[in-house]
């Protein structure tokens, strides 16, 4: 999935295509299913706008995996269920976000294997960290406070954050994405769980990333430079 613009990382370019030691950061995050599966097969949804970006790319830095372009919708459901639409039956579909280069391949290679036994596969990660309640409260002078929630207290221990890629069998999340959209599918996980698609879960990675802002970028690089 590389069909957003990325306009927080406030680039020229969408964050998918920016550099990332040496290679542009789809091409790595694809990179890591090559080397998990070499019998992957790939679709890459984008902005239809840079359709022609990415094959320039793909020729510039000698990319040759072969790929199944598909034109991005109005929002992420949307984008998913076109490339859905690609994807056969009696297939284990991942999707996962273009711009989570630092995962392994050895965790896309244990879930393809986990797959045999379940529907449904998602990678999450407990949290670490005290959770509270808050709403965002905007004063008379424009500015942004937060205000407790009274009478709310969230426990940490049932409270885990979801990474991808998001694993399905074909016949399953074409089903359910064939559903209308609704604001609440905040990821593909959400819209199988609305059509009682039984869920399944494994540990991710800490260092599975989404690289959203100029900040997770400095970090990415710094791993990288780290494993060097």
């Amino acid at each position: 999935m590389a069909a957003g613009r990325g306009t927080r990382m406030g680039a020229s370019v969408p964050k998918q295509f920016m550099d990332l030691d040496g290679k542009p950061i789809l091409q790595r995050t694809i990179e890591k299913f090559i080397y998990a599966d070499p019998d992957v097969k790939v679709i890459t949804v984008l902005p239809k706008e840079y359709m022609d970006t990415w094959k320039e790319y793909c020729t510039k830095y000698n990319f040759l995996t072969p790929q199944m372009l598909v034109e991005g919708g109005i929002t992420r459901f949307h984008s998913v269920k076109n490339a859905l639409a690609k994807v056969p039956d009696g297939a284990i579909v991942a999707i996962h976000d273009g711009v989570r280069p630092m995962i392994s391949s050895e965790l896309i290679g244990s879930m393809f294997k986990k797959m045999k036994g379940c529907r449904a596969l998602i990678p999450i990660l407990p949290s670490v960290d005290t959770l509270k309640a808050v709403r965002e409260v905007k004063g008379e002078d424009g500015e942004v406070r937060y205000e407790t929630i009274a009478d709310t207290v969230i426990d940490r221990s049932t409270v885990f954050r979801a990474q991808t890629p998001q694993m399905f069998l074909s016949e399953d999340i074409k089903m359910a994405y064939d559903q209308a959209f609704d604001l609440s599918f905040t990821d593909d996980a959400s819209v199988a769980q609305r059509k009682e698609i039984p869920l399944s879960y494994t540990l991710g990675e800490r260092l599975n990333i989404k690289i959203t802002t100029q900040d997770d970028l400095e970090f990415a690089r710094a791993l990288l430079s780290l494993k060097k």
